[in-house]
C-alpha cells in the first residue's frame, strides 16, 4: 500500500498510527501542502478531494482518514481499533467523530487560509478562531471522558478515539494552545506516547 500524506497533517497522522498498530507495511509518498501539491493534476486524478491522506490499495485510492481506518480494520481485524462491546464501540466513534468532524475541519489549513485570503482575517483574529474551536472541542472531550475507567479513551488498548486524539493535541501545541486544563486527555496522551506505533507515526519522526 502507498500512503499519500503530509507529515504534519492530523488526518495523515491518524492513518500512520493505524497502519503501525496493525503492523501493516506501507510506502509513504509525501504531498507538500505548503507547496500546494495536493492540488496538482497528478494528485487530484488519484484523490479528487485534493486532501491528504490518500491510501492507494489494490482497489484504488481511498481518501478520508476515518474511511481509511475503517477499511484497515476490515482487512486486518487484529489488533482491533475498536472496543468489544457495542456500546463502547459507539462511544469510541462518538469521540473520534467529535474530533474529526467538530474540531479538525474548523482548524484545517485550508479553512485558516480561506479566512485570511477571502475575509482579510489577520493572524491574531485567526488564532482567536482557532483557539475557540479547540477550547470547545477539548472541553467536550474532557466531559465525555470524565467517567473513563480505562487506560485509553475507550479500552485498555488504543482505539480509533485515541488515534484521533493524539494528532489533535499535537496540532494544538504547535499553534501555542494551552492544553493543561485537560488532564484526562493528557493522561491518555501519556499512555499513547509510550507505544511504538504512536512514536513512529509522530511528525518529528517522518522523513
Amino acid at each position: 500500500m502507498k500512503l499519500y500524506d503530509y507529515y504534519r497533517s492530523s488526518a495523515s497522522y491518524r492513518v500512520r498510527i493505524t497502519l503501525n498498530l496493525k503492523g501493516l507495511n506501507y510506502e509513504q509518498c509525501p504531498v507538500s501542502l505548503l507547496d500546494n501539491e495536493q492540488s496538482s493534476a497528478h494528485y487530484t486524478a488519484l484523490n479528487p478531494s485534493a486532501l491528504v491522506p490518500g491510501l492507494n490499495t489494490d482497489h484504488g485510492v481511498l481518501g478520508q482518514s476515518i474511511a481509511i481506518m475503517e477499511y484497515l480494520e476490515d482487512i486486518c481485524p487484529e489488533p482491533s481499533i475498536f472496543p468489544e462491546s457495542k456500546w463502547e464501540k459507539a462511544k469510541c466513534r462518538e469521540i473520534a467523530l467529535a474530533i474529526a468532524c467538530d474540531i479538525h475541519p474548523l482548524n484545517n489549513l485550508r479553512v485558516l487560509n480561506y479566512l485570511n485570503t477571502e475575509f482579510g482575517v489577520n493572524q491574531n483574529e485567526k488564532m482567536v478562531w482557532y483557539y475557540h474551536w479547540l477550547s470547545r472541542g477539548f472541553q467536550t472531550l474532557e466531559s465525555l471522558l470524565s467517567q473513563n475507567k480505562y487506560r485509553f479513551c475507550c479500552a485498555d488498548s488504543p482505539t480509533m478515539a485515541d488515534i484521533c486524539l493524539i494528532p489533535q493535541l499535537y496540532n494544538a501545541r504547535r499553534f501555542g494552545f494551552d492544553v493543561s486544563p485537560y488532564p484526562i486527555l493528557l493522561n491518555i496522551e501519556q499512555q499513547c506516547q509510550r507505544l511504538d506505533a504512536f512514536i513512529k507515526a509522530h511528525p518529528d519522526n517522518q522523513e
